[in-house]
């Protein structure tokens, strides 16, 4: 009974099976890049706040769920003139195509935030909490590149009440040898380039090698984070006066598991709503709504149908997001202007 416990435990932890991915999944990071990438740090004018919830897989018992709240903003008062952090005219539409022909570079400027997730899956639960920087730096006439740096705390628990070890054992005593909580320092890097009407980025999580146990047998303390590394670019171009279509690409790579891609596209109609679709290969198709609400709430949706083996259980994952643009001066509708 000791060794199926410990087995257990060790199939239940995701640093120990490497071919799962340890950080939660998103649906909707292409409109909160932020997540994945620190260097998106403060690149608006005003605070970028965001609250979200994930329900991954719904129909399967202790599937996973994620909560996540961010924040960031830029440093200082002195960036109020055209460029992507401010516009001349209260309300105007950052995304219209006199906007982007007149669309200047940012000068050089600091930004910071705060970022903590929530994911539970089964027994498991893990708070990812960090602080993020960012120096965004003027390379060209409307081209900036932007280097950023996040580094927090990571708490990754186990519920011993919900292991089930039948009714002959209830209390096992092997499980007086698991450790229930740890606590691991988090370090992620990132780099972000953009420009009138594209973006192209690269970010890494998890840089810091550690090692992560339940237990205090050696026999099966041999679990590690492992980096997480994404690569997305996008390009944004007008079908109409009215509507933009921002078509764009996601690499993810966790070792050993294989490389991971997914294909989205966003219509945005004069930036009050948009329709999209992703695919994310081997996975899931999904389908993403939103609308600007008022220039300080805008409210996200997005639902993913299965594709894979899973989808004989479970009936798809939900994600909604809520975002609140504070400090909104020019009181623009966008929350992000391209994409």
């Amino acid at each position: 009974m000791k060794t199926l416990v410990y087995l257990t435990l060790a199939l239940l932890i995701p640093g120990l099976s490497t071919k799962a991915q340890q950080r939660p999944q998103y649906t909707q990071y292409i409109f909160n890049n932020y997540l994945l990438n620190p260097a998106l740090s403060g690149m608006e004018n005003y605070t970028d706040v965001k609250i979200g919830y994930r329900k991954q897989w719904t129909g399967i018992k202790d599937a996973p769920q994620t909560s996540f709240i961010s924040a960031n903003w830029k440093f200082g008062d002195d960036y109020l003139w055209r460029n992507p952090l401010s516009l001349p005219d209260h309300g105007d539409d950052p995304m219209s195509r006199n906007y982007m022909q007149n669309y200047t570079a940012s000068p050089a400027h600091h930004g910071m935030g705060v970022t903590a997730v929530v994911d539970d899956v089964g027994p498991l639960s893990r708070v990812d909490a960090n602080l993020t920087y960012a120096y965004h730096l003027q390379m060209a006439s409307q081209l900036n590149l932007s280097v950023g740096v996040a580094a927090g705390i990571s708490r990754i628990g186990l519920d011993l009440n919900a292991l089930d070890f039948g009714t002959d054992n209830p209390n096992d005593p092997s499980i007086q040898n698991t450790i229930v909580s740890q606590v691991k320092p988090d370090l992620s890097l990132g780099v972000w380039l953009y420009g009138a009407n594209f973006f192209a980025g690269t970010s890494v999580q998890q840089i810091l090698p550690q090692k992560l146990k339940f237990t205090t047998d050696p026999q099966y303390n041999t679990g590690k984070n492992v980096p997480h590394w994404f690569m997305t670019a996008g390009y944004r171009f007008f079908v109409s006066d009215e509507i933009a279509a921002t078509p764009s690409v996601m690499f993810k790579h966790v070792s050993p598991a294989p490389l991971s891609f997914d294909a989205n596209l966003k219509f945005a109609f004069k930036d009050r709503f948009w329709v999209g679709g992703s695919y994310r290969r081997n996975d899931s198709f999904s389908a993403m709504a939103g609308v600007n609400i008022s220039k300080l709430i805008n409210l996200t949706y997005s639902y993913d149908f299965v594709t894979s083996e899973l989808n004989t259980v479970s009936n798809g994952s939900h994600e909604i997001v809520l975002g609140l643009q504070l400090n909104n001066f020019y009181e623009v509708w966008s929350t992000t202007r391209m994409w």
